[in-house]
């Protein structure tokens, strides 16, 4: 049986699915192009990451489909129900980019609070001429450790988040309407464990508490953060997004860092993505990556080897 995985897998995955005796193509075919070839190779399982869309129409064309297999955990750009209602399986990764998402996260915050977004983009300019000047302008940085940190979202990447924060010496408050309460726990490198017992709160009150808030929600038909968010948030909070790109207004944004009121931003996803607004990429005060909170070698032989047990249980 064959096995398309259009957007790419981990050696352990390939590896863990030929051992079961399934091929595995790992050709980036052109989205346009997929229905054609998925029937002329009689692909089985079709995995995928947020590149590849599978929608009705690729669904309707590839009668050969027995699965769709997402590497990572929104399936925003698979029709799962109408899959599903097809007889595919359809799976996807959940906890395996959990750690991942929330270092990423945690480098915007590092990062943010000392304003090494900006140097490094200043220091390779004027590091050898304007030495002094740059290490004033940098010298008003905080610490993280004492302030709190507001999670909108408290899923399994919302969690790992919570648990880095609560490492660092963070209070952590969260808001989210499906899990009222959670407990965390917090491991450390010689088996010592600590547990926190959290609540989910008001929104309001995650607004207008936290001095930094990230979020970690599935993508919304509507904004999560516009202005009558940030409005409501203390003055100078720090705000990182690597969920999806449309939960936040990047408008709304950019006019709370331009009026103060947002000291900086993290942004891994974007309004815009793949082509993010040049008033985002040129701002001094947003720290920027590439849509890569998942992409970690650890996080991605997770993905693979998860992939690979649930396809060798499902078909065969």
């Amino acid at each position: 049986m064959r096995i398309l995985a259009n957007d790419g897998i981990s050696q352990s995955g390939i590896s863990a699915l030929e051992k079961e005796g399934f091929e595995v193509i790992t050709t980036t075919v052109a989205q346009e192009q997929l229905p054609n070839y998925i029937n002329e190779n009689a692909i089985v399982g079709l995995l995928v990451r947020s590149a590849t869309q599978v929608r009705k129409d690729l669904i309707d064309a590839c009668p050969s489909l027995k699965l769709i297999g997402r590497g990572g955990v929104g399936m925003d750009n698979i029709d799962v129900e109408y899959a599903r209602q097809k007889g595919l399986h359809v799976i996807n990764t959940p906890a395996a980019s959990s750690s991942s998402v929330a270092e990423l996260v945690f480098g915007h915050l590092f990062g943010g609070v000392r304003f090494l977004h900006d140097a490094n983009r200043n220091m390779p300019l004027e590091g050898d001429s304007n030495f002094k000047k740059l290490k004033k302008a940098y010298a008003k940085g905080i610490e993280l450790r004492g302030k709190t940190l507001g999670v909108i979202g408290f899923g399994r990447i919302g969690q790992a988040t919570a648990k880095i924060a609560l490492g660092v010496g963070m209070k952590v408050v969260y808001f989210d309407p499906f899990i009222e309460k959670a407990s965390i726990e917090v491991d450390f490198f010689d088996g010592q464990k600590v547990s926190f017992e959290l609540q989910s709160s008001a929104m309001e009150s995650i607004l207008a508490e936290a001095h930094f808030i990230t979020l970690h929600v599935p993508a919304q038909k509507e904004y999560v953060i516009g202005k009558a968010e940030f409005d409501k948030m203390k003055t100078g909070v720090g705000i990182v997004n690597a969920a999806r790109g449309g939960v936040i207004d990047e408008v709304a944004l950019i006019n709370a860092i331009e009026s103060g009121k947002v000291a900086f931003a993290g942004l891994d996803v974007f309004e815009s993505e793949p082509s993010p607004e040049l008033k985002i990429l040129m701002h001094p005060n947003i720290s920027l990556s590439p849509h890569i909170g998942a992409a970690t070698g650890e996080a991605q032989d997770r993905i693979g080897e998860e992939l690979a047990s649930q396809i060798s249980t499902l078909l065969k």
